[in-house]
C-alpha cells in the first residue's frame, strides 16, 4: 500500500537557538524595566505603562495649583479628598506652611476641595525632603506642649525638658494659683504661670515688674476688665483685642472664653453667659442677632433630632433584612468554601 506524501512543504514550528536568546534578551529586558520602575518609587498607572510599551504620549493630568499638565509620575493623590497636584507645586505648598509655623492641620492646597482632606505626617514626609521634615516634627511637637495645659517646656534656655503641670479644668482657669513647678532634668524651679524663677512672696505681675524688662513678659496676668492686652486662660499667650465682641478665641489653643471675665465658652453654645452676672448684656452685638444666634442652634439640634425620629422606624424594619441578608450570605460563603467542612453527625 503506498503512502502519499504531500508536496506543499510543511512550516517547522520549532524555536531556534538565535530565538531562544531573543527571547531571553526581551525577558531580561522587560524585568529590568519593571525592576527601574519598582525602585524609582513613582507611581505608574496601568494606561500609562500600557502606552508606553505601545511608544505613544502617556495621559497627562492638570495641576490645580500651576494649571500646568503633567503626566501621572510626576502627580501626586492626597489620601483623603483625592485631589491631585504636582510634585513640585505640593513640595513648595508644603515648605510655605511648614516655615509659616502652620503644621497642626496642613489642609488641602485646593481652597474649592468639597471633602475638606488634611495632608497626613506620612505623605509630607514622602513630599519634602529630611531637613524640612525634622522642622516639621520638632515645630508640631513644641505647639502641642504649648496648648497643653498639663505640660511645658522648662524655661532655662540650655534646657529643653518638657515638665507636667497640675491639670485644671477649662471653666476655672482664670482663678488658678501659682505654684512652684521642678524640672526633672536640670532641676530649676518656677513658677507654673510666668515660667520665671519661683517667687512665692511675690506674684507673678509684681515680679515681672522688678525683673522683666521686655514688654512681652510685661503684660501682666491679673489685667482690667476694659484692658486691650490680656493672656489666654489656658496658654497664657497675650492677645489684643482691637474690635469686635466679647466672646474671644485664642488662635493658638482654640479656647474660646469671655474678654472681661475670662470666664470659658467652650461650652456655651447659647451664649447664655451674657443674660445674667458682672457680663449681662455686654456681649457687643443686638438682642436680636443674639436670638437669631440661638434660633439657628436650637434648629440645627431640632433638625437632627426629627431626621434621627423620622429614620428611626426605617431603620428597625430595615434591620432583620440587613441582618438575614448577611446571614444569608455568609452561610452561602460556607457552602462554596471547599475547605469548610460539614458537621459531622453524632450517633
Amino acid at each position: 500500500m503506498s503512502t502519499h506524501k504531500s508536496s506543499r512543504p510543511q512550516s517547522d514550528h520549532r524555536v531556534t537557538d538565535h530565538d531562544k536568546s531573543h527571547m531571553s534578551s526581551s525577558h531580561v529586558s522587560m524585568s529590568h524595566v519593571s525592576t527601574s520602575h519598582v525602585a524609582s518609587g513613582r507611581s505608574y498607572s496601568s494606561t500609562d505603562i500600557m502606552l508606553k510599551s505601545l511608544n505613544m504620549e502617556p495621559v497627562r493630568e492638570l495641576c490645580r495649583l500651576c494649571f500646568d499638565e503633567h503626566t501621572t509620575q510626576h502627580m501626586y493623590t492626597l489620601e483623603q479628598c483625592m485631589c491631585s497636584f504636582c510634585i513640585v507645586c505640593m513640595r513648595e505648598y508644603l515648605k510655605v506652611e511648614i516655615t509659616q509655623g502652620n503644621v497642626q492641620t496642613i489642609t488641602c492646597p485646593d481652597g474649592a476641595c468639597v471633602r475638606h482632606g488634611h495632608i497626613e505626617s506620612t505623605e509630607i514626609e514622602k513630599i519634602v525632603d529630611s531637613r524640612l521634615y525634622d522642622k516639621y516634627t520638632l515645630l508640631k511637637y513644641q505647639q502641642e506642649v504649648n496648648t497643653d495645659p498639663s505640660r511645658t517646656f522648662c524655661p532655662r534656655p540650655d534646657c529643653d525638658a518638657v515638665v507636667s503641670l497640675r491639670s485644671t479644668s477649662a471653666g476655672q482657669t482664670s482663678n488658678v494659683k501659682a505654684t512652684p513647678v521642678k524640672c526633672n532634668k536640670c532641676g530649676m524651679v518656677f513658677c507654673s504661670l510666668c515660667k520665671n524663677t519661683w517667687h512665692e512672696s511675690q506674684t507673678c505681675d509684681e515680679h515681672m515688674s522688678v525683673t522683666q524688662k521686655d514688654s512681652t513678659y510685661g503684660i501682666p496676668f491679673v489685667s482690667s476688665e476694659d484692658a486691650t492686652i490680656k493672656r489666654c486662660p489656658i496658654c497664657r499667650v497675650p492677645i489684643e483685642r482691637n474690635d469686635g465682641c466679647a466672646q474671644m478665641m485664642c488662635k493658638q489653643c482654640k479656647h474660646v472664653f469671655c474678654w472681661y471675665c475670662l470666664a470659658s465658652l467652650d461650652d456655651d453654645f447659647l451664649l447664655r453667659h451674657y443674660d445674667k452676672g458682672q457680663c449681662k448684656n455686654r456681649l457687643g452685638h443686638s438682642r436680636a442677632s443674639v436670638i437669631w444666634h440661638r434660633a439657628q442652634v436650637v434648629g440645627i439640634f431640632a433638625g437632627f433630632g426629627v431626621l434621627l425620629l423620622v429614620a428611626s422606624p426605617f431603620l428597625l424594619l430595615a434591620a432583620p433584612c440587613i441582618l438575614c441578608c448577611k446571614c444569608k450570605t455568609c452561610h452561602i460563603n460556607e457552602e462554596d468554601d471547599p475547605d469548610v467542612l460539614p458537621p459531622s453527625t453524632i450517633t
